[in-house]
C-alpha cells in the first residue's frame, strides 16, 4: 500500500477538525436560535394571555377579541374554560371542545401550564398552548391562549438549509486552504530533501538550504547542517586514515620485497639467504603490529574496543609492563623506576592498560633521556597513571595534536614508528571512560599520563 503523503495527511487532518468545528457551530447556532424562538414565543403568549384576562375580567367577549385585532386570525387562538372544563368562549375557528385534558385542567390550580398539541381543531397546525387561572366575579376560570409554530418550524428549517449548503462549502474551501497551506510549509522541507539527494561522497561541502523562516523547519535544517559538518569531518578522518594507512603500509611491503629480491637474484650462499630472510621477518612483525594497531584504532572509531573489566592494583600493573622492557632497558642503559602506589587501583581491562603503558615506555625509551619513571596518583574519583622521562620532551606546537592518528613531530621524537601509539593510547584510556594527557615537564623531559575511573583501594 502506497503511504500518504504528508501534505495529504495534513488537509485531510485539517478536513475532519474543521468538519468537527462547523458541525459544532451548526448545531450550536441551530439550537441557540431555537431556544431563543422558544423563549420570544412564551413571552408572546405571556402578554397575550395578560391582556386578554383583562378583557375576560371585564366580561369582554373572546369572539370579539378575534374580530379586533387581539388575536391573529389563523395564527393565534383562545378559549375560556370553567372549571369543569366546559367552553366557556373561544376564538373563531376552534369548536367547542376543550383544549384542555382534565389532567392539565387540574394542573392550572397551581399556576399557569404550557402545552404542545400537534393538530388544533380549526388550526391544522402544531401549536404552543399556555393556561392560565384566574377569577371572575368569584368565580374561577382557565383562560387558555394559544399560537400556531409553523413560523418557528419554518425558520429552523430555512435555517437548516441554509447551514446544509453553506457548511460542506465552507469545509472545501477550508480544506483547499489547509491543502495549500501545507504545500507552502513543505516546500521548504522538499527543497532539502532535493539537495540532499544530490549530496555524495565527491560534494561532501554542499549543505542544505536554510529556509529562514525562523521555525521548527530552519532548526531542522540547522540540526541537519550540523550533522552534514560532522559527517564530512569523519568522511575526511577516514580519508586521512586510508591515505595514512597507506603510506605506512607501503614502506615495510616495498622493503619486504626488496629484500626478496635480492636474495633470489643474488644470495649464494645459506648465510646469505639466512640474512635476508631475518630482515624480511623483522618487516613482516612490523607490518603485522601496524595491521593490529589499525583495526585497534578503526574498533575504536566505532566505539567498539572488547574489554573485560575488572579491579587492577596499580603496583602490579606498573612491574607486569615493567617486565616486559627490562632486557631493552638494560641493554639502552636505561633504567626504569617505579614509585610504589600501595592500595591504589583501577578499574579497567589490565592487558590493554598494559598496552597503553606499554606504548608509552617504548616511546620513552625510544626518544628519552637516562631514566623512565612509572608513577601513579589519586585525584578525585580518577586515577593518574604517569609514564615520565628526562629527555628532550615534546616540541610545543606538536603537543595539541599528540594523539592524532599519525602524527610525528619533525624533532627528536620522528626515529621510526607510524605515528599510532600515542593514538592507540587515548583509544584505550577513552574506552574505559577515561582520557590521555601529555605535558612537558621543567627543566626537561616529558609526562604522558592517562586519566582512568577509581574504585575501592585494594589492601594487600
Amino acid at each position: 500500500m502506497r503511504p500518504v503523503p504528508i501534505r495529504a495527511r495534513v488537509a485531510g487532518a485539517f478536513a475532519i477538525t474543521m468538519a468537527i468545528v462547523l458541525a459544532a457551530t451548526g448545531w450550536f447556532l441551530y439550537a441557540s436560535l431555537g431556544s431563543h424562538l422558544s423563549e420570544a414565543l412564551d413571552r408572546d403568549l405571556h402578554l397575550r394571555a395578560d391582556d386578554l384576562g383583562v378583557l375576560v375580567r371585564h366580561d369582554g367577549s373572546l369572539e370579539a377579541a378575534g374580530r379586533g385585532g387581539f388575536v391573529e386570525r389563523g395564527e393565534a387562538f383562545a378559549q375560556l374554560l370553567d372549571a369543569e372544563g366546559r367552553v366557556l368562549s373561544a376564538t373563531s375557528p376552534l369548536e367547542g371542545t376543550s383544549l384542555l385534558t382534565p389532567q392539565e385542567l387540574a394542573q392550572t390550580r397551581q399556576g399557569a401550564l404550557f402545552a404542545e398539541r400537534g393538530v388544533v381543531p380549526g388550526l391544522d397546525e402544531p401549536s404552543r398552548l399556555l393556561a392560565t387561572p384566574l377569577v371572575r366575579e368569584g368565580r374561577r376560570l382557565v383562560l387558555v391562549v394559544g399560537v400556531t409554530v409553523q413560523d418557528r418550524t419554518e425558520t429552523l428549517a430555512r435555517l437548516r438549509n441554509e447551514l446544509l449548503i453553506a457548511m460542506p462549502v465552507a469545509l472545501l474551501l477550508a480544506t483547499l486552504a489547509g491543502y495549500a497551506l501545507a504545500g507552502v510549509s513543505l516546500r521548504p522541507v522538499e527543497a532539502m530533501r532535493r539537495r540532499a539527494a544530490a549530496i555524495s561522497a565527491d560534494t561532501a561541502d554542499e549543505r542544505l538550504p536554510m529556509p529562514g523562516t525562523g521555525d521548527e523547519v530552519e532548526r531542522l535544517a540547522e540540526t541537519l547542517n550540523s550533522m552534514l559538518d560532522r559527517l564530512e569531518e569523519a568522511l575526511e578522518r577516514e580519508r586521512s586514515f586510508v591515505a595514512d594507512a597507506g603510506h605506512e603500509l607501503r614502506t615495510p611491503l616495498a622493503l619486504l620485497r626488496t629484500e626478496l629480491e635480492l636474495a633470489l637474484r643474488h644470495a649464494e650462499t645459506k648465510e646469505d639467504l639466512r640474512e635476508a630472510v631475518l630482515s624480511s621477518s623483522g618487516e613482516v612483525e612490523r607490518l603485522a603490529q601496524l595491521a593490529e594497531d589499525l583495526l585497534l584504532i578503526a574498533r575504536s572509531d566505532r566505539g567498539r574496543i572488547p574489554l573485560r573489566l575488572d579491579d587492577v592494583a596499580v603496583d602490579d600493573l606498573f612491574a607486569s609492563v615493567a617486565s616486559r622492557f627490562e632486557w631493552r632497558a638494560q641493554e639502552a642503559g636505561r633504567p626504569i623506576l617505579i614509585e610504589p602506589a600501595p592500595g591504589l587501583c583501577v578499574h579497567g581491562d589490565r592487558l590493554r592498560l598494559e598496552q597503553a603503558l606499554g606504548n608509552l615506555i617504548d616511546n620513552a625509551l625510544r626518544y628519552g633521556g637516562a631514566v623512565v619513571q612509572l608513577d601513579a596518583s589519586a585525584v578525585d574519583d580518577r586515577v593518574e597513571l604517569h609514564v615520565r622521562d628526562d629527555g628532550a620532551g615534546f616540541p610545543p606546537d606538536f603537543l595539541a595534536r599528540a594523539f592524532e592518528r599519525f602524527s610525528r613531530p619533525d624533532s627528536a621524537r620522528t626515529r621510526g614508528g607510524a605515528g599510532l601509539g600515542l593514538s592507540i593510547v587515548r583509544a584505550i584510556a577513552e574506552a574505559h571512560g577515561g582520557s590521555a594527557h601529555a605535558t612537558n615537564v621543567q627543566p626537561h623531559g616529558a609526562d604522558v599520563h592517562l586519566a582512568l575511573p577509581r574504585r575501592a583501594d585494594v589492601t594487600g
